[in-house]
């Protein structure tokens, strides 16, 4: 099941979308307070979904927005947390304060003022305050059954589905500060969508993650190719984690890191300018893309 927010005809809409993603289908359910976290909350309560709020409708003729589009609280996001990746920043800025061992993972969160949906624009934050801007392809956890201290071996019981986010991030403003809050919140900074695909109809454990980068005027350049199963910290240990001593909430995102290959990797770093666009593609999901303006 695909799981979606999108406006249509002046309105706010939740519902569900085909298996193929080219239609979408309202469901009654009452907008306020987030139409998409009351779907997820029937589910884990087991009831059955709302029934159809009007006819069927393309995608193509509405305009999707983030499956969450206001997160009750912080996004839950995981640092470092690719073989191939972790290897790439010790060649950077932050090649002094990376850990020696991973033998925990690094979680930082962003606002929930930061998620746009998954074709909104993202704005750049202004040279005053950042000249190096990053994209970081992405799989984020959605939550269903909350809880507090899981374990590992119980975590995949806790998860409704799976969704897209660009971890966006100013890298001048993480090092300025010498830490990660402000150079991760700047508003827009978290595109996610395109919906939220429930867990049963996929094992995001091991998928194919892509990211691609078109710069304004020129060609697309794919930059980001992993599998998830390369994670060093897998999604039942981030579970675990991120719920010890904290309760998880239905609806809660957990961004579980990025693969190699973002703008800071290479020599000389390719920053996102005006005009650039960033695509990115999890198999089994979809994809969502952004240009930056």
């Amino acid at each position: 099941m695909r799981i979606a927010s999108w406006s249509w005809g002046g309105r706010e809409h939740a519902g569900i979308v085909s298996p193929d993603g080219r239609e979408a289908t309202p469901l009654l359910v009452d907008y306020a307070g987030g139409a998409a976290m009351r779907l997820i909350e029937a589910l884990v309560r087991g009831e059955p979904l709302p029934s159809a709020n009007g006819p069927r409708i393309a995608v193509d003729a509405i305009t999707l927005r983030a499956p969450i589009p206001r997160p009750r609280r912080n996004i839950f996001c995981v640092g470092r947390n690719y073989h191939a990746h972790a290897q790439e920043l010790s060649g950077s800025v932050f090649r002094d304060n990376l850990p020696k061992e991973h033998q925990w993972p690094m979680v930082f969160t962003k606002f929930p003022e930061t998620v746009v949906g998954p074709h909104d624009a993202v704005r750049l934050p202004g040279r005053a305050v950042s000249e190096q801007i990053d994209y970081e392809s992405e799989l984020a956890v959605i939550i269903g059954r909350g809880g507090r201290d899981i374990p590992a071996a119980r975590a995949m019981d806790h998860v409704c589905g799976y969704t897209i986010v660009n971890d966006v991030s100013a890298r001048d403003v993480q090092v300025r500060h010498n830490q990660w809050m402000l150079g991760k919140n700047c508003d827009t900074f978290c595109p996610m969508g395109p919906w939220i695909v429930t867990a049963d109809e996929l094992d995001a454990r091991d998928t194919r993650l892509r990211g691609w980068v078109t710069p304004a005027g020129g060609e697309r350049e794919l930059r980001q190719d992993a599998r998830t199963r390369d994670m060093i910290f897998d999604i039942p240990t981030l579970i675990e984690t991120c719920s010890r001593g904290i309760t998880l909430l239905p609806g809660d995102i957990i961004a579980t890191g990025t693969p190699a290959g973002v703008g800071m990797g290479f020599s000389p770093p390719k920053w996102l300018r005006v005009g650039d666009v960033v695509r990115i593609e999890i198999d089994g999901i979809g994809a969502i893309e952004n240009r930056f303006e």
